[in-house]
């Protein structure tokens, strides 16, 4: 079917196609770096919230920090948001989560508005070389007066050259754009969830030590107090004749 056909000559002869194919490579481009920043990205979110949940219970801290800032997912971002700002007010705290996710939003959306607009633009640019190729076989026509099959087959074939290439670039955009941004959504709302069950965890651990240390002194300063008691009862030893 297109063993004829030559983009090149395509290409030379609409500007329509040239359009296209600039089109087709600048897609390309972003669809290549956001499938490879996404796929750096990917971590493993449950296992990063497990380390950082057994060392926060276990009182080491700076090593949750360190678990935390070894994840690429954007948990590791976020929960160290949390972990520094655990012991604030709900309303500082909350403040510094939205900053956080904004943050990372920021960073997974860079150029996924090349591929929504590619994928919206590439087939109006089909359309216009549609009603371009179309324009041209009416020019053909009127140039020789005739409306022969071989006069107006380079305008047809234009038309639906460009058509077709429209389509070919707004459709892989269209679904790369889908499926990133359900991937950014979802990851955003695993760290978002991540995040508030990390701080769930801190402040229970910090309740928990506060009606803990009570408890300890009281039992200390019980023991001493039996221990003084059972010193002032004790007879004194006889002395040595």
């Amino acid at each position: 079917m297109f063993s004829s056909f030559s983009w090149m000559d395509a290409m030379t002869s609409s500007p329509i196609v040239l359009v296209l194919a600039i089109c087709s490579v600048v897609t390309l481009g972003a669809a290549l770096e956001r499938i490879y920043y996404y796929a750096k990205r990917r971590g493993n979110p449950d296992g990063t919230f497990r380390k950082a949940v057994v060392r926060v219970r276990e009182g080491k801290l700076r090593e949750a920090e360190m678990a935390l800032e070894s994840s690429m997912h954007p948990v590791g971002p976020v929960g160290l948001e949390v972990l520094r700002g655990a012991d604030k007010p709900a309303e500082t705290f909350e403040e510094r989560l939205h900053i956080a996710l904004s943050a990372q939003r920021l960073l997974l959306e860079r150029n996924l508005n090349v591929l929504g607009t590619m994928a919206a633009v590439a087939p109006l640019i089909g359309l216009f070389g549609t009603v371009w190729g179309i324009m041209r076989a009416f020019s053909d026509m009127a140039q020789t007066g005739s409306a022969a099959p071989s006069v107006v087959a380079a305008g047809v074939a234009e038309a639906l050259v460009t058509t077709a290439a429209g389509l070919v670039v707004a459709v892989p955009a269209l679904m790369l754009y889908n499926h990133l941004s359900r991937r950014m959504n979802v990851m955003l709302t695993v760290a978002e969830n991540q995040g508030r069950s990390l701080r769930t965890v801190i402040v229970e651990e910090n309740s928990r030590r506060l009606t803990e240390a009570p408890a300890k002194k009281r039992g200390v300063g019980h023991s001493m107090q039996s221990r003084r008691v059972d010193e002032i009862l004790e007879p004194e030893p006889a002395a040595t004749r």
